[in-house]
């Protein structure tokens, strides 16, 4: 198999195989992986070999040099016929009018069609006893019917330059492969790895168990996931998760395999095997997702099965009508009909989708968007409305302490302070948690400590009881003053969450935390205005706090104080009038995450649960990637319909020229092979990524 042409036909070959769980190709190598029990092996090579492919089992994928060879030595045998071709093009023109000359000729440029399209015939006559009219089989008539109507020079000619040209287009192919297989390169195949005697030693990262220690030096790759245990530095995690900025870390920080040390050596716990990796995983998912037709891309498939039968229908009838409807000559009119089966190969039209959707999955990948699939590439530009879950999707997810207030002038403010913190100090809650990162004051010894649910904290400090209480508790207290009431409600109003410290006396000082947007939430909601989509924020909070959170991000469309089914029955409602995106990070996002047409999920602050039921994964949690995945959607379209057009068009004029002028079968290969390369290189531009 030398084209995405062929891979299709095994793909078709393979699809009544329930037991084939994955399919790994590598045009290049020449090589197929399958994920399937070894029982079904000997069926599954049966049907390989019925599709006219000849499979050979080999116990591991051949070492790059192998397979560089292999091409090379493919490249010298292709360029060996196009010389010998070149010889009988030679001896038709120069030779004497003899038949030694002829025979001789005719004995050079069977050479070259036999260095050069033996693999082409096998499988074109295999297609041909089936039934099938695919590209390998036009070709074998094609070349056949030249060669037996006298016109063997440019047989021979013809099938070395489509053999070359397939080669050619096979690696071109494999360049769009290569940008995500070369994402594992990121990884070091070694790490250093902390013996049971404190020594370090470098060991195969395959190797490495979870829970052991790894140490990375400035300047090396971390080779498996991990949590920061000892040391601090920046770490740049842009082959990974696409962030353009090197992050900080520090003890209980997750690194990634792949990622760059930048500064300081970092000691980490490795958290997952190689094979489990998130590079791993990556780039598994984004080859998963390559095995996906997309619509077009099916599109296209049910078109070409079309398209060619009805080529040939029309050649055959250029052949035996044209010369009893206007008089051509039946070797001229044969001649026609053979160069518009080589213009008919479909391989341009094929090709034109898979390499346009590979191409847009890696350069997705590279920027740290992980698309599971090209149906879902391509469903994001049809998208109108894009709904964001509240917490962890537009905020951080982690509250913050953005207010605090004296209320009482009796104490100092540290002696205050302090009791505020070792209460806060004390407790799990996300408020109290805040509260005391928040406050820098000297911790003091808490007795009789109790946590009241739904209303905070109590315990003795220095033999004074002290309360941090919510507006409830403090009403229920008989604490709240009107003043305290008009401070509390200010703070409210913004959608902030507030704890009150008092004693037997009344309310001693104010403490306000809120959870604050995301820093890339505004840029992302002014880029998806900008390109046309509406947005809704979904939030299970109240309706202040979240317009609070909304207004500044100018989201007009809020849900709030909604329930997993709420959000869910919500998306589907609006899915039904029309593409809906949904945004989430939570076990409780997901069943909104499946409803909706095309999911949405952050890599770092989601739930696995999320990952799993999201469509595209956001690998660093930059929201600003959701435009940049529309923008690339819709610039994969346009390409797409620019390669059929392409492919179409160029064949349709060549068509024109075959019967009404004077193409020949040199016209066509260059019509046919020409168009395939075109839309291959086309669709390869989108590596170069999209705008920011």
């Amino acid at each position: 198999m030398d084209c995405a042409v062929e891979e299709g036909q095994i793909r078709r070959a393979l699809e009544r195989f329930a037991s084939v769980r994955r399919l790994r190709f590598d045009l290049a190598g020449r090589t197929l992986g399958i994920d399937a029990p070894v029982q079904s092996w000997d069926e599954i090579a049966a049907a390989i070999a019925a599709a006219g492919f000849e499979a050979q089992r080999i116990a591991a994928r051949p070492p790059a040099e192998d397979r560089a060879r292999a091409r090379r030595a493919e490249l010298w045998r292709l360029l060996a016929a196009l010389a010998v071709a070149l010889g009988a093009e030679l001896i038709h023109f120069l030779a004497p009018p003899l038949l030694a000359w002829q025979l001789l000729g005719m004995a050079v440029a069977a050479g070259a069609i036999a260095l050069s399209g033996l693999a082409v015939f096998r499988k074109g006559l295999s297609a041909l006893r089936r039934g099938q009219l695919n590209i390998n089989a036009l070709m074998s008539v094609a070349v056949s019917g030249a060669f037996l109507i006298g016109q063997w020079p440019e047989a021979a000619m013809v099938m070395a330059l489509y053999a070359l040209a397939e080669l050619i287009e096979a690696r071109s192919v494999e360049r769009a492969r290569d940008a995500i297989a070369g994402l594992l390169a990121l990884s070091p195949p070694q790490a250093e790895l902390r013996l049971a005697d404190g020594s370090w030693a470098l060991r195969e990262a395959g190797t490495i168990a979870v829970g052991s220690r790894v140490r990375v030096k400035p300047g090396e790759r971390f080779a498996l996931d991990g949590r920061v245990s000892a040391g601090r530095g920046a770490v740049d995690q842009s082959p990974v998760t696409g962030e353009s900025l090197p992050v900080d870390k520090q003890p209980g920080d997750e690194v990634y395999a792949g990622s760059i040390n930048q500064s300081g050596a970092l000691e980490f716990e490795v958290t997952r095997p190689a094979s489990d990796s998130v590079l791993a995983r990556l780039i598994q998912a984004v080859e998963e997702a390559q095995s996906r037709r997309a619509p077009t891309q099916r599109f296209v498939d049910r078109f070409a099965a079309i398209y060619t039968p009805a080529v040939f229908v029309l050649a055959l009838g250029v052949a035996l009508g044209m010369p009893l409807l206007v008089g051509w000559a039946w070797s001229q009119a044969v001649y026609k009909a053979l160069v518009l089966l080589v213009i008919a190969c479909p391989c341009a039209l094929v090709i034109s989708t898979p390499v346009t959707i590979v191409s847009g999955l890696a350069a997705a990948a590279r920027r740290g968007i992980l698309i599971k699939g090209g149906v879902h590439l391509e469903q994001a530009r049809r998208l109108r409305l894009i709904a964001l879950d509240k917490t962890g999707t537009l905020t951080e997810g982690r509250p913050k302490l953005v207010a605090q207030q004296l209320l009482s002038s009796a104490q100092p403010p540290d002696w205050i302070l302090g009791r505020a913190q070792s209460l806060a100090s004390r407790s799990d809650h996300p408020v109290s948690k805040a509260l005391a990162a928040g406050l820098a004051a000297a911790l003091l010894p808490v007795e009789d400590l109790v946590a009241e649910p739904g209303r905070g904290l109590r315990g003795r400090i220095a033999g004074g009881e002290f309360l941090l209480a919510n507006h409830r508790w403090l009403q229920e207290r008989g604490l709240c003053t009107p003043t305290v009431a008009a401070l509390l409600q200010a703070q409210e109003a913004q959608g902030r969450t507030v704890s009150v410290l008092a004693d037997a006396s009344g309310p001693l000082a104010l403490f306000a935390v809120a959870d604050s947007a995301r820093a890339s939430s505004a840029a992302a909601l002014a880029e998806l205005r900008a390109l046309g989509m509406a947005t809704a924020m979904l939030s299970g909070d109240n309706e202040a706090t979240a317009r609070a959170i909304a207004a500044p991000l100018g989201i007009a469309r809020v849900h709030a104080g909604l329930l997993p089914q709420d959000k869910q029955d919500l998306v589907a409602r609006w899915s039904a009038a029309g593409p809906v995106g949904m945004v989430g990070d939570g076990v409780n996002d997901a069943p909104s995450l499946a409803a909706a047409s095309l999911g949405f999920s952050l890599g770092g602050a989601s739930t696995d649960t999320a990952k799993e039921t999201a469509d595209v994964l956001i690998m660093d949690d930059d929201l600003r990637k959701l435009p940049e995945t529309i923008r690339l959607s819709r610039r994969t379209h346009a390409i797409l319909l620019q390669n059929i057009a392409l492919a179409l068009g160029i064949k349709a004029l060549f068509f024109v020229l075959a019967v009404f002028g004077n193409a020949s079968m040199w016209m066509a290969v260059f019509a046919d092979m020409g168009a395939s390369l075109l839309v291959v290189f086309n669709g390869l531009r989108l590596l170069r990524g999209v705008r920011r």
